[in-house]
């Protein structure tokens, strides 16, 4: 079973991040990601680069995902 410490990093592994944070019970996870790679970008392209990063792990290992992304300047305003 797959841990939020091994998503967070595969994520990290995967692209530049300056922030990622997940929490889950090893089936469901929710994650907070924080990556100047999601500037200019929508959040549907946003995401779908978080899922190039965890690639086949995302049909295999992790069955559901919820995210929260951000650039870094949207970071800083939460």
């Amino acid at each position: 079973m797959v841990t939020p410490e091994q998503i967070k990093r595969y994520i990290e592994q995967g692209m530049p991040c300056e922030h990622v944070e997940i929490n889950g019970d090893g089936h469901h996870f929710e994650a907070v990601i924080v990556s100047a790679e999601f500037r200019g970008k929508n959040r549907v392209q946003q995401h779908q680069r978080v899922y190039q990063a965890l690639g086949e792990r995302m049909k295999a290992e992790i069955h559901a995902l919820s995210m929260q992304t951000f650039t870094p300047e949207q970071w800083r305003q939460t």
